[in-house]
This record gives structure tokens, sequence and C-alpha cells, in this order.
């Protein structure tokens, strides 16, 4: 016997409906599985355990402000006219009107006062590069000061590293569009610094300028690689990163139950892909809100390019600068041989910015060459427990805002009522001095903090609580570390200077000795043994004196 449950009429037809939705549902999933077999794959991505820390969201904001970028750039694209043919301007902004600009100019300020929602557009999609870039850089850094780029993850941080050098790429093709003054400044640097290239450099420059400077080429050159090359080359990375994400797994910081063979975090599905939409919104809303608010390259001010004059003030976007600030403090040194001029000025900076992208590029390769280090890290360090790396990491900062700021010698004298010469002779001694002295200062830094980790270790927090016993010692009351914090502070490696011979050779002994001469020995077990013994009897005499009540005579009383 079987009993059923009436139901109203209108209900039916919505449960039938429901029903065949889901029945269509699962065989067009079904059908779809079978040819793909992608069910296997998504439950995969789906149980992919990701660990939670803040830190690890800068990445995931250069991923969403990139997003950001292709979307406004596919706004921006079906207005922008990249032809260098020169019009008489007509539009609405009466400065300019009847001047001679080229079709990108006035395609621009076209989109900027006439079409609808044009400025918020152009705004959004130069304040998300700007992010994109802030992004890019503050993850690899936190990569590097983690050491997150040891094996298995080598070839991802040249991925990293090339979406970095493809960002700043596109950002200078795209900031070269609109054809204005502070653009035009900025190809003409390019084209000083191609022609200083002993015997080719004129041919180079030719080229790429269909013709003698500015040509009438580069805008719709430099429009096909900002729209088309360069994207498809940071999608391709972008996908290549993520892959190798997803096969090597997430690293971690050291923590309860986190070790080099698991991860501790949440699932994709389905809490971390709530959180990772909600956190595109809200990435989406802050960019909108600062371009709607806050006016960025407002090339009208500046108006049309015109090699002649050169605009005072000028400078690139803050992830160009620095490649402007070496040629501003370089002397003017040039000498001539077989009748080609070698320009010092402009080879001596170029060879600088190589050498400081190369190291960055390959320091992985060298760390692992002077450690010798094979295995696997999926565990991710304290930045102070590797000093020499911190402290590196630490100079290389420095010479890049060094020259960031050399770059803005002039606004910075003009704004603090400085002479010019005397700040560049300041920047000129301090890309010297500076990232030495802030190397030295960071890794000592490092090394005391290990030295106070190591005492954590072995003694506890102190209470500022002091016991006097009946023979006059004071003794302090210290609170002992739980056994996940005090593992987390004994975990990391040892590295130890290598002798020179059998197969070491005297340069990576030598490099051994610059990493880990000045070490601090971490806690071993019979250390660790003794000091708990210690800290036994210690809290056992303490006890005896204060019955086991650690508070104050004021406490007391007050109680």
């Amino acid at each position: 016997m079987t009993t059923t449950t009436s139901r109203s009429p209108k209900a039916a037809p919505a449960a039938n409906g429901t029903s065949r939705i889901q029945k269509l549902g699962a065989v067009g999933g079904d059908w779809l599985d079978q040819r793909t077999s992608g069910g296997g794959f998504v439950r995969f991505i789906a149980r992919k355990i990701f660990p939670d820390h803040w830190s690890f969201m800068f990445g995931e904001v250069a991923l969403y402000s990139f997003v950001i970028l292709l979307i406004s750039g596919v706004f921006l694209t079906m207005f922008f006219d990249p032809s260098m043919e020169e019009v008489i301007y007509t539009g609405p902004y009466e400065p300019l009107q009847g001047a001679h600009v080229s079709r990108a100019f006035e395609s621009t300020m076209q989109i900027s006062f006439e079409v609808k929602g044009g400025l918020l557009f152009r705004q959004m999609h130069h304040w998300s590069a700007l992010v994109f870039m802030v992004a890019i850089f503050v993850h690899m850094f936190r990569v590097f000061f983690t050491g997150a780029f040891r094996k298995p993850r080598e070839l991802n941080w040249l991925v990293g590293f090339a979406l970095m050098v493809l960002g700043m790429v596109a950002g200078f093709t795209g900031y070269s569009l609109p054809d204005d003054v502070l653009s035009g400044n900025g190809l003409r640097v390019v084209d000083g610094l191609m022609k200083s290239i002993p015997v080719v450099g004129t041919y180079i420059s030719m080229l790429l300028f269909g013709g003698e400077f500015p040509g009438t080429q580069i805008i719709p050159r430099f429009f096909t690689m900002h729209i088309l090359l360069v994207p498809a080359l940071i999608l391709g990375l972008i996908a290549i990163h993520m892959v190798l994400l997803v096969l090597h797994k997430h690293t971690q910081y050291p923590g309860p139950g986190r070790t080099e063979r698991n991860v501790v975090g949440f699932p994709v599905f389905p809490v971390y892909a709530a959180k990772a939409g909600g956190f595109f919104f809200l990435v989406f809303g802050i960019i909108t809100l600062i371009s709607a608010t806050t006016s960025i390259n407002a090339m009208w001010v500046y108006g049309p390019y015109d090699p002649s004059p050169v605009s005072a003030g000028s400078q690139p976007d803050w992830y160009m600068l620095w490649t402007d600030g070496g040629l501003r403090l370089i002397p003017g040194w040039e000498f001539t041989i077989f009748g080609y001029v070698i320009s010092l000025n402009m080879l001596i900076p170029m060879a600088l910015y190589g050498g400081m992208l190369a190291v960055l590029a390959l320091y992985p390769f060298i760390e692992a060459w002077v450690t010798g280090d094979d295995r696997e890290h999926h565990l991710n360090d304290l930045p102070y427990n590797a000093p020499v790396r911190t402290g590196l990491g630490v100079a290389w900062i420095s010479l890049y805002v060094i020259l960031a700021l050399a770059a803005t010698n002039d606004l910075i004298a003009i704004a603090l009522h400085l002479s010019i010469n005397d700040l560049t002779w300041a920047f000129r001694i301090g890309i010297f001095v500076i990232p030495v002295l802030l190397f030295y200062v960071t890794k000592r830094l490092c090394l005391a903090l290990q030295r106070q980790k190591r005492e954590l270790v072995l003694h506890g927090r102190e209470t500022s609580r002091i016991v006097r016993t009946e023979t006059g010692d004071m003794i302090e009351i210290h609170a002992p570390l739980n056994e996940y914090d005090r593992w987390v502070l004994v975990q990391h490696d040892d590295y130890r200077p290598l002798q020179a011979g059998n197969g070491v050779s005297s340069l990576r002994a030598k490099a051994t000795s610059f990493f880990f001469k000045d070490r601090i020995e971490p806690v071993s077990p019979a250390e660790l043994r003794e000091a708990m013994e210690h800290a036994g009897h210690e809290r056992h005499v303490i006890d005896e004196l204060t019955g086991g009540d650690y508070r104050t005579p004021a406490e007391k009383a007050s109680h």
C-alpha cells in the first residue's frame, strides 16, 4: 500500500518543470563529459586546497586587475584610431580647437569628452594597469622573501618575472598611444637609448619608427603590440602560471599540522570560489571608485606631441621611473672610436637595468647552487631565517627606489627648495652607499630576531614578574611557549659554509661563506630538553615560594 501527499494543481507544473530542467541538465552534462572527460578534472579542481593567508591575495589582485584591463581595453579599442595622420582638432575642448593633432590624439580626446563613460573607462584602464604592476611587484617579493621560488617552482618564478616585464612593456606601449607631449617624451628617450647602441642602433630606431623619429608608424605598431601581442603573451603566461600552481600545490607558512607533504586550507568549491568571487568585485569596485574620483593622465593639459620642445617635470608611470632615473644620474660620458660615438651615459644605465633584472630572474638558481639543496620545498621560510636573502631583497628594492626618486629630481628640488645639482649628487652617492648599508642593517636585524626567537624557545616569554628567594636571588617568571608556537620557531633549515675541495669549487665555498658565515645555531633537541628541565626546576622553586599564586602584592591587595 502506498500513500500519496496531495499537491495543489499549481505546484505540480513547477515541480515537473524543475524536474525536466534537472534531467536536461544531467543529460547535457553527461553528454559533454563523455566527449571531454571533464568530470574528473572538475572534481579535481573543486577539491583543490588553498591555504588562507592575507599575503597570498596580491597574486589575486594582479589577476583581477588584468581582467579589468581587458574589459576596459575592449571598450577603448572600439573608439580609438591608431593613426598618426595629421588633422585639425575641432572637438569641444576649446583651448586646443584649431590645433594640428594626430588622429590618435583626436580620438583619445573624443573618448575623454564625447563618448559616454569614455573618460571613466580611460581612467579605469590606467589605474588598473598601475594596480596590476603594484600587485605583481609585491607578489614577487612576497615569493622572494619567503623562499617560495625554491624547487620545484623555479620555472614559475621565471613565468612571474616574464609577466612583470611584459606588464612594463604593456604599460609603456599603452602609455604612448595618446600621442601627447608626455608620451612623446618617453618615446624620444627610447629612441635615444636605441641610437646609443654602437653600429646598429640607428638602424634599429629607423626600423621601429618607420623612418626618422618620430616617423609615421610607431603608434599603429604600438597599438598592435598593446592590444594583441602583449595581452596574448600575458594570458598565455597566466595560464602556465595557474597550471604550475595546481601541479606543484600552493606553498604555505609553517604552522600547526603543516608539513612539506600536505596543504592546510580551504577547498576551491565552495569556500575559496566564493571568497575569490567576492574579492574580485571588491577590487573592481575600488578601482572604479578611484577612477571616478581621481584624475590621471589628463593628456589635454599637455597637448599633442611636438618633437621640438621637451616638457619639464615629465615622468613616466612609477614602474618605468627607474629607467629614467639612471639616465639623469649618469654624467655625460662619451667618446668616439672609428667614427662611432660611444655614449656611456646611455650604455651604462642600460647595463645596470639589465643586471638588476638578470639578478632578479636568476636568483633561485643562484641560491640553489650556493646551498646545493635539491629537495622540494612547500613550506615558506620566515624572512628573518634567511638573513642574506632578505638583505639582498631590501638592497635591490632600495636601488630601485633610488633610481625612481632620481627620475623626479626636478620635482623634488622645486618642492623642497633644494639645489637640483646637490640633489643629483646625493642620489649618485646614495646609489652606491644606501643598498650596501641597508643590506648590512637588514642582515643584522634578521640575526638579532633569530637570537630573540632562540631565547624565546629556550626560556619562554618574559612576564616582567620577579620572585625573590630566601637567599636574595631574583628569578623572573617565564611563560613557556606551546608546542605549536615552539615548532614554528625551530623547524627551519640550518645551512653551513662549505670548504673548498671534495667537489666544492673555491667560488662556491666563498659564496656559502658569504651566505652562511654569520649564522645563529638553531635550537638542538638536547638544548631544548635541558631548557625544559631547567624551566621545570625553576617553576617548582617559584611555586614553593608563591604557592602557585603569581600575582603581585598590589594585585593581591586590590582583590
